[in-house]
């Protein structure tokens, strides 16, 4: 039998050389150490839920983010595409149960994925809610396991049918690609014979969404209940943790979680740029609120209907002051005008527009850059007349309502989750 023979290294570590041996575990030691301590260990607010398993879960988003960010300067593809793939390998098929019959299907063009609760008699009318996932326009997914999961608890505790919206993403296509779809995949479903269908009263129908699924949501609500020939209206939107503007990067809960998982504040800059399909080039501008143009009466005017001053309440604004560029940069807004466009930035709209809007759920966490979005739009809508429940979570953080399933289980998701359903179970 021929001997097999170590390469050369193994041959020279099997050798006597303790010392070399020892320096070379010191260095393997150092480098598992120094990866550790990069990826895994990052200093967490005391008050937010479950932080040593927030620190694993964000190592692992970063780790992955970084391999993306890898490829994609190899040439291997688009950074964001290529992490789309990698989380989306956990898509459920549609599978049915004893109580609950899931399908996927068509509505004008636009891919849904609709749950219909079994447990009643077939032809008695029932509540719906219009779904759109999150995920920064670009990644997650009605199929994917977290949103499959959600939609099923959903339809099941309320008794509803939902419908789950399977969006166009970014990079593929931009603003306002995802939004007409959400819009047209809506309008059909709210078409008379479509709701005879699926046995739902058109007294009782909600649109809801969280993250960006949030913006998108409150983007088609406020554009349904301004076309006069939209008869039959919704009943209620419920927003979770909701990115509704673009013109302040700088607001309290901005600069509180910087850095915070699972969303900081460059990613989330990042994200509406590419959604916007404005060049990434634009992000120092960004980051010191130098992308719009100050001296324009139309952007003072926006300016004050997110006036973090007026609109938060004095725990949320702490010590921290509102950056504010005395120019700004005029050709920007003419350049890419989607950046004061309410339909992007619904937090934006008129007080004629807000007036009109239905009754309101909003869910934010306090470890959240999104956080003063959601409490903004809040005090917008009540002080327009609007009855809206506002749930803030002190120890919760974005996406939280998103990681209710082994092996990224949260206390503080599963509490966001089932104050979400009940409220909806109580006002739809």
């Amino acid at each position: 039998m021929k001997a097999t023979t170590l390469p050369k290294f193994g041959l020279f570590l099997c050798s006597g050389h303790e010392e070399v041996k020892m320096k070379v575990a010191s260095a393997l030691i150092t480098a598992v150490a120094a990866f550790t301590a990069y990826y895994v260990y990052r200093p967490m607010p005391s008050t937010v839920s479950e932080p040593w398993k927030l620190m694993l879960l964000d190592a692992t988003f970063r780790c992955a983010q970084d391999l993306c960010n890898l490829a994609d300067y190899f040439g291997l593809g688009h950074r964001l595409r290529v992490l789309y793939y990698v989380s989306s390998c956990d898509k459920n098929d549609p599978v049915s149960s004893g109580n609950l019959k899931v399908t996927d299907t068509i509505f004008d063009g636009v891919e849904v994925r609709v749950y219909e609760p079994t447990s009643e008699p077939h032809g008695t009318m029932k509540r719906s809610i219009v779904y759109i996932h999150g995920g920064g326009w670009a990644l997650g997914g009605a199929r994917t396991r977290s949103y499959d999961s959600l939609c099923r608890k959903v339809s099941e505790d309320v008794n509803a049918v939902v419908v789950s919206i399977e969006y166009r993403l970014v990079p593929d296509v931009h603003f306002p690609t995802p939004l007409n779809d959400v819009l047209t995949a809506t309008k059909h479903f709210l078409l008379p014979d479509v709701l005879q269908t699926y046995s739902i009263d058109p007294d009782r129908i909600a649109v809801s969404g969280d993250s960006a699924g949030g913006n998108l949501a409150a983007a088609v609500c406020q554009q349904l209940t301004e076309n006069p020939n939209q008869t039959i209206k919704l009943k209620l939107q419920a927003l979770v943790y909701p990115a509704l503007q673009i013109l302040d990067f700088n607001t309290p809960s901005y600069q509180q979680n910087t850095d915070m998982p699972v969303l900081s504040r460059l990613g989330m800059i990042k994200y509406w740029l590419d959604y916007l399909n404005v060049s990434l080039a634009l992000t120092h501008s960004m980051l010191v609120n130098n992308h719009t143009s100050l001296d324009s009466g139309e952007t003072v005017a926006l300016r004050e209907r997110l006036n973090w001053n007026t609109l938060l309440p004095v725990s949320f604004k702490k010590n921290y002051k509102p950056v504010v560029q005395s120019i700004g940069n005029p050709s920007l807004v003419q350049k890419f005008p989607a950046l004061l466009d309410a339909r992007a930035s619904p937090l934006i709209a008129t007080k004629e527009t807000l007036q009109l809007l239905p009754k309101t759920y909003i869910l934010t966490c306090e470890h959240d850059v999104l956080r003063d979005d959601g409490t903004m739009f809040a005090k917008r809508l009540q002080e327009a007349g609007i009855d809206v429940t506002h749930d803030h979570y002190d120890d919760g953080f974005h996406g939280c309502m998103s990681f209710t399933t082994w092996p990224t289980y949260f206390l503080v998701g599963a509490r966001a989750r089932d104050g979400y359903v009940k409220w909806l179970k109580e006002n739809l």
